[in-house]
């Protein structure tokens, strides 16, 4: 589902919202999310989150940038014009500590880097629970 076709939902939910006729239904051929193990039957996502602006069901087709955080480093411009082919930048984790994994710009996870034949991939050690919210004093 591209972004074009969200706008569109979204503004036909919100429509049907105002206008207090029934949310249409989000027809869809995936498999239900329940078959994956994620323990919950989101087949009805209207009726299981009346309450939200867009069905969960939505949302699964989403793609989102996953970015590899080996480490950091700060350098000066002039530093960076003097790298050249071979140049080693240090950075400041230690070797064999997690790398961080984001979504978005969320860190999501942590992990550590495999070698899949002659590739690199990342097998994720621990994942992050949501950030707890602030609470009104």
């Amino acid at each position: 589902m591209n972004p074009a076709e969200i706008d569109a939902l979204v503004a036909s939910v919100q429509a049907a919202k105002a206008s207090g006729q029934p949310i249409p239904q989000v027809a869809s051929d995936e498999p239900n999310p329940a078959d994956y193990g994620m323990g919950a039957d989101f087949s009805d996502a209207n009726a299981a989150f009346a309450g939200s602006e867009v069905p969960l069901g939505m949302l699964l087709d989403l793609s989102l940038p996953v970015s590899i955080e080996l480490g950091r480093t700060s350098m000066t411009v002039q530093e960076i014009l003097r790298l050249g082919r071979g140049a080693v930048i240090q950075l400041d984790r230690l070797a064999g500590e997690p790398i961080d994994v984001y979504v978005g710009d969320r860190k999501f996870a942590e992990g550590e880097v495999v070698v899949l034949g002659e590739h690199f991939g990342v097998r994720i050690v621990r994942i992050f629970a949501a950030a707890p919210q602030p609470q009104a004093a």
